[in-house]
């Protein structure tokens, strides 16, 4: 393999209609790939990285070309690829983007993505739901496909026809949570993304993706965490919380993982149980919220557990807030708590 060239990086962003969701076909998440009709250039697996594409101008490997994302052969004999993703949890969905960056003459002229919610892996009874017909794709593009469903989804099939390559296929949603059948005495992370925990908004996010610090497991390196900038000015950089669902909080983790020079000096917690509003209008009153945990100092590098007496009891909360001062990065934050009875 030849490495003599320089890396081409891509950029990306959010489409505007994927604000306030997650990307459920993140590895971060659990999404993996479960089926491929074929991945001779590339394996599916790639196309699901969190990170942008990258190019190798002289980059070979035994099978050819090496392309960053999933890439099958060329086909003779009719049909047409296809790839089965197992997202991140269950979810109603925002829209996709099927991105060719650096494919040029070897994307796929049309795709099509179909959805099941199913127990387990998929198997040849399972009943697939149309959510994007067979659409054109341009190369080297981000190609985006809004959709306007209230079904819930947990598997797709990506369909490319004939075959060709795609470099990332993200996947923009809200998880949601069946709390019905939970344990009212039981502790549950409510935080979490796979239980509908999201992060409405923050004061700054120069460095990383503030989502990820609702995501499984610690951080894998200093950028797998929320990191903002050196704040030059008075205050503190802060990020609020909606929770899965309301209830009260009994444990709280707050894990600076790789975070040495650059972790938060201290941290404290306000919190609110609130009726639905527009996420705007909840970060810009969460100032005014009770303490929930009061001002705590912070380690570098350390998962911090805080429990009763620490946490002040303010019955079920449905919202929190983070305040870090006065500014820095953290990888994970987890709130644990017992479901509200009417929950």
């Amino acid at each position: 393999m030849s490495d003599t060239s320089t890396a081409i990086r891509a950029t990306e962003g959010k489409p505007d209609f994927a604000l306030g969701t997650v990307n459920l076909a993140s590895p971060k998440l659990g999404a993996r790939i479960v089926e491929t009709s074929d991945e001779f250039f590339g394996p599916a697996e790639r196309m699901l990285n969190d990170a942008p594409p990258i190019f190798f101008p002289d980059r070979f490997d035994d099978n050819g070309k090496w392309m960053d994302g999933w890439e099958s052969r060329r086909r003779r004999h009719g049909g047409h690829d296809h790839c089965i993703i197992k997202l991140g949890a269950k979810a109603v969905l925002a829209g996709f983007e099927i991105n060719t960056r650096f494919f040029t003459g070897n994307h796929p002229p049309q795709a099509s993505i179909e959805g099941a919610m199913i127990d387990g892996l998929p198997d040849d009874n399972t009943e697939w739901t149309e959510i994007v017909p067979s659409s054109a794709i341009a190369p080297d593009a981000h190609n985006l496909f809004p959709v306007d469903t209230d079904q819930p989804f947990n598997c797709l099939r990506l369909n490319m026809f004939p075959d060709g390559g795609i470099a990332r296929f993200r996947v923009w949603g809200n998880p949601v949570c069946e709390w019905k059948q939970a344990d009212t005495d039981g502790l549950h992370e409510l935080s979490a993304i796979v239980n509908a925990g999201r992060v409405i908004g923050y004061s700054d996010a120069h460095y990383g993706d503030p989502w990820v610090i609702l995501t499984p497991g610690r951080g894998e390196n200093m950028g797998d965490g929320w990191e903002t900038r050196r704040r030059r000015e008075p205050g503190n950089d802060w990020i609020v919380i909606a929770l899965g669902a309301a209830g009260n909080v009994k444990r709280i983790e707050i894990d600076t993982a790789h975070f040495r020079g650059n972790y938060p000096d201290r941290c404290n917690i306000l919190a609110a149980r609130l009726a639905p509003a527009p996420d705007a209008d909840i970060v810009a009153a969460s100032d005014s919220w009770a303490e929930l945990l009061p001002e705590q100092k912070l380690q570098m590098h350390h998962i911090h557990t805080f429990d009763a007496p620490a946490i002040n009891d303010l019955g079920p909360v449905t919202h929190i807030r983070l305040n870090i001062y006065p500014d820095g990065g953290i990888s994970r934050v987890r709130i644990f708590g017992q479901l509200a009875a009417e929950d």
